[in-house]
């Protein structure tokens, strides 16, 4: 994966070591603007326009200049241009967790996209965290980028981001909307993606399908801004459709972690009652499930059925294979990229929320309820099966 100008929190610019005297510090072999325009016989004025692409230049002197400045390893100065131009020609990312496969497919697109237009991408992680947000805005807004995609990690505390709106940089929000703050957004339906995971269980037979999630148990943000929530509202209307009691059904994990998906689901498949099968909100959320159920000797899709809400690299070559409900990862991080870049072309046309389907991709992880489990509900608890996490 290509390396991107920032990564996570904290990065130090090193110019020169301060002890070192100013005469001894290392001096970049380049050329100045004088020098090129000296050496192809023309003004440093028509040598600028010429290596700057405005005003008028004969083609055969802007060749000579070009073929001038290569040989003499001139570079234009970027942070001159920015001053003239009023671009810097970088674009900010603040994302939730890039480890997560899913930001970190929508970032490549991201930087991909923002590439073409000859644009750096600087990148910060939050851990969901707010205060590190305000931080990596901040960060970015001294950088002086174009236009800042942002993962909000609180529907609350948005103030930094007003500001930045408020301020005139562009602003993009990714998988995630938020009242109050009408900017250009790029999300899935949260809310058809929690009922197309329960549909397959509940054609299979189960009854009893557990949800296990990291988001919040009374998030006031609402499904737009907060797509645990949506999940949950969808995959709750599959059951109260169904006719099912939805009262427990859903597992609240401490956090976004996979640590802690695993624990829950431990306590979920150890209960007096265990699900017959698992609904995953996210791959961290699918890859916990997926391990609670090793470490309890369990088979999916012979002991736990299992789907989960966005797909990754790994789940198409486990055995089984994870069904799973896919977002279009790639594609947002795209579809933001060219938000952004045409909020910079066009500040004042009007904002959009831009909803990119999603994939039912059925592979092998559903099955009929009950086969390997004995009547009076209890788990048989066996050995974890080594190297793989099912068989």
């Amino acid at each position: 994966m290509r390396t991107f100008s920032f990564i996570y929190r904290h990065v130090k610019w090193l110019c020169y070591f301060p002890g070192m005297p100013r005469s001894t510090r290392p001096r970049a072999n380049v050329s100045t603007l004088a020098e090129v325009a000296a050496a192809a016989g023309v003004s440093v004025a028509t040598a600028s326009r010429a290596r700057g692409g405005y005003g008028s230049v004969r083609s055969d002197t802007a060749d000579r200049v070009a073929e001038v400045a290569r040989t003499l390893r001139y570079s234009r100065n970027g942070l001159a241009r920015s001053i003239v131009t009023g671009r810097t020609h970088t674009l900010g990312a603040v994302v939730a967790d890039i480890e997560n496969p899913f930001f970190a497919s929508a970032m490549r697109a991201f930087s991909d996209v923002a590439g073409k237009a000859a644009s750096q991408v600087l990148l910060a992680n939050t851990d969901e965290d707010a205060d590190t947000e305000r931080a990596a805005v901040e960060m970015l807004l001294q950088r002086r980028v174009d236009g800042m995609l942002v993962v909000p990690a609180s529907p609350m505390e948005i103030d930094h981001l007003r500001a930045v709106q408020s301020g005139g940089t562009p602003l993009v929000l990714l998988d995630r909307t938020l009242a109050g703050l009408t900017v250009d957004s790029v999300v899935i339906d949260n809310v058809l993606a929690g009922r197309m995971a329960a549909a397959p269980l509940l054609s299979a037979g189960h009854r009893r399908i557990a949800m296990v999630t990291s988001a919040e148990r009374d998030d006031p943000a609402g499904p737009r801004a907060n797509p645990g929530l949506g999940r949950i509202l969808g995959f709750r209307q599959a059951l109260r459709a169904a006719g099912i009691d939805d009262g427990d059904a859903v597992a609240h994990a401490v956090d976004f972690r996979v640590t802690s998906a695993e624990e829950r689901t431990l306590e979920l498949l150890s209960g007096p009652r265990p699900p017959t099968a698992l609904v995953t909100t996210d791959s961290s959320m699918t890859l916990g499930a997926i391990r609670a159920a090793r470490r309890l000797g369990l088979r999916v899709p012979h002991d736990v059925s299992l789907v989960g809400i966005d797909d990754a690299d790994w789940m198409p070559v486990l055995v089984p294979p994870i069904t799973v409900v896919a977002q279009p990862a790639a594609q947002l991080g795209a579809h933001a990229a060219s938000l952004l870049l045409r909020r910079l072309a066009e500040p004042e046309a009007p904002p959009v929320v831009r909803t990119l389907p999603v994939t039912m991709i059925m592979r092998g992880s559903v099955a009929p309820p009950g086969a390997a489990r004995p009547s009076n509900g209890t788990l048989v608890w066996a050995p974890p099966r080594p190297d793989v996490p099912q068989s």
